[in-house]
């Protein structure tokens, strides 16, 4: 009996509640950074120029960021929308006015339907579905 005891002591306890917040906010880092990452390439692509990038073809410049929540799966996103100078930023991604996303999956439908290219579509399911730690590599 003496035996049962020391070993019990020595049983790993998982909090499975504190892993999932740990997943979810790894998660929701994970969605607000790509979509961040992707407002600002649709920004240069509108520009016709990257951020801070002097061109003789550029269309238009940046006038700074203004941040809007977005209410996700994974949680609340502080999203940082792109202001540009002479036209209006709009987005693929999601509709203008928009504070709940209906599903990432319907997003990148409508990417597709939209024009965006497939191998774009890809790379941002790899993205958003693929581990961190994949991507480091």
């Amino acid at each position: 009996m003496k035996e049962y005891t020391k070993n019990q002591d020595k049983i790993i306890q998982i909090d499975e509640g504190k892993i999932q917040d740990q997943l979810g906010e790894l998660v929701r880092g994970t969605v607000e950074e790509t979509l961040n990452r992707m407002f600002d390439v649709e920004a240069d692509q509108l520009c016709n120029a990257a951020r801070h990038e002097r061109s003789e073809v550029r269309k238009d410049t940046r006038a700074g960021y203004y941040e809007r929540g977005l209410h996700t799966k994974a949680g609340e996103v502080k999203l940082r929308v792109p202001k540009l100078r002479q036209q209006k930023f709009e987005t693929a991604i999601m509709e203008r006015y928009r504070r709940r996303e209906a599903s990432v999956e319907e997003a990148l439908m409508e990417m597709y339907l939209a024009g965006v290219s497939v191998r774009r579509v890809e790379d941002i399911t790899e993205a958003l579905w693929e581990p961190r730690s994949a991507r480091a590599r």
